[in-house]
């Protein structure tokens, strides 16, 4: 079976958070949306989703024939899928359910279109078990928000076929996400094993009362986090392997880091290290609640401790903080662009953002107005 027939319908199995999210970028990307989902007030929940994420997706750039008048809803699954051409399902998480709702997909479909499953842990080879054309069944699983977050993990089953794949990668590139393609199943998939590796060391290091919830969180937002927003961590070891590369790093670095990992623990996850962490995010989240209310304009450098926790404080440029710019940067294609910079090497990533940004990373006091103090003309580093 082929599948390269061109995309213009696009079905959504299920219009939760996810699936609403779905709907948002393929209307954005100009297709014809197809939503269902038995729910009551489903519909109407899923267009005021909609509604609220255009703002967002018309800032990122709307695609020609963008339109959220070409969104229609039915309860009726058999009638959605009855032309599609490709399938975004969403369904709960279980096995036996994701299993017969498949079957029921694949019995709607028409038979060279792809299905794919947005679930974040159950395997295609699972999901495709009963159906009949199992070939064309797969995982895309993104991101949340899938409107605003590039990344899919596309994942075939032991029957499904590389054409299916590949159609599938191509797709989700055509409309501006980052597919990656996972050559084997796993539970969780990557991405959220990755997450999962973090937290677990997280959780470990707070349960051992090396550090609290917040700072927990702010040694990961004010540290490594801003480094992951435009690099992975191997192409991260490249950078900080100096003149040598990655290559130095692996000849002369990697043994401290694997000694490293010899010590990292596993948290023993009782009811107490539970409510410690949900009373330390209940601490976090109060002052950025009260901030938010008081509807304070942060202008620049770093908001005054009066004003909250140091979360609101996230270091700027200008009237932008540094996560603002790194999704800019990621918006707009930058570093790509620098990447593909003959000769200029990954340090040119710093030396662009520092050019084009004049970054300046300066603490700022409140003044007896309540306003922030203009940024100082002195320049840091990155």
């Amino acid at each position: 079976m082929a599948y390269d027939k061109p995309i213009h319908t696009i079905a959504i199995v299920g219009t939760g958070v996810i699936g609403a999210s779905w709907a948002a970028l393929y209307l954005a990307r100009g297709f014809d949306v197809v939503a269902t989902d038995p729910a009551p007030n489903a519909e109407a929940q899923l267009r005021k989703y909609v509604d609220q994420a255009w703002k967002v997706l018309t800032s990122i750039g709307l695609s020609a024939g963008a339109s959220r008048n070409r969104l229609a809803f039915t309860t009726d699954m058999k009638k959605a899928l009855s032309a599609a051409d490709f399938v975004q399902e969403n369904g709960p998480e279980r096995p036996d359910f994701k299993m017969k709702l498949f079957a029921d997909m694949d019995d709607a479909t028409p038979p060279d279109s792809i299905i794919a499953s947005s679930s974040s842990g159950i395997t295609p080879s699972v999901m495709q078990s009963k159906c009949a054309h199992p070939d064309r069944c797969l995982v895309g699983h993104p991101f949340n928000p899938p409107h605003v977050i590039p990344l899919v993990e596309v994942v075939g089953g032991v029957k499904t076929a590389p054409g299916a794949v590949q159609r599938a990668m191509q797709f989700y590139a055509s409309i501006g996400k980052k597919p990656v393609h996972l050559r084997k199943e796993l539970p969780g998939h990557v991405a959220n094993r990755l997450q999962a590796a973090l937290y677990r060391e997280v959780m470990y290091l707070i349960q051992q009362d090396v550090l609290s919830v917040e700072d927990a969180d702010d040694a990961v937002s004010y540290g490594p986090g801003l480094r992951w927003g435009v690099m992975g961590p191997s192409l991260q070891w490249h950078l900080g392997g100096g003149p040598g590369g990655i290559q130095h790093f692996m000849e002369h670095l990697m043994e401290p880091l694997a000694g490293m990992m010899k010590a990292l623990g596993t948290p023993d996850i009782t009811p107490d290290l539970k409510r410690t962490i949900v009373d330390g995010v209940i601490r976090e989240e109060q002052p950025l609640r009260g901030a938010a209310r008081g509807g304070r304009e942060r202008t620049a450098g770093r908001a005054p401790e009066s004003a909250g926790s140091s979360r609101l404080g996230r270091y700027v440029v200008g009237k932008k903080t540094v996560a603002e710019l790194l999704v800019e940067t990621l918006v707009s294609r930058e570093v790509p662009r620098i990447y593909g910079v003959a000769g200029d090497s990954l340090n040119g990533i710093t030396d662009s953002i520092r050019r084009q940004n004049q970054l300046r990373w300066v603490p700022v006091r409140q003044e007896e107005t309540g306003a922030f103090a203009a940024p100082s003309t002195e320049r840091g580093r990155l």
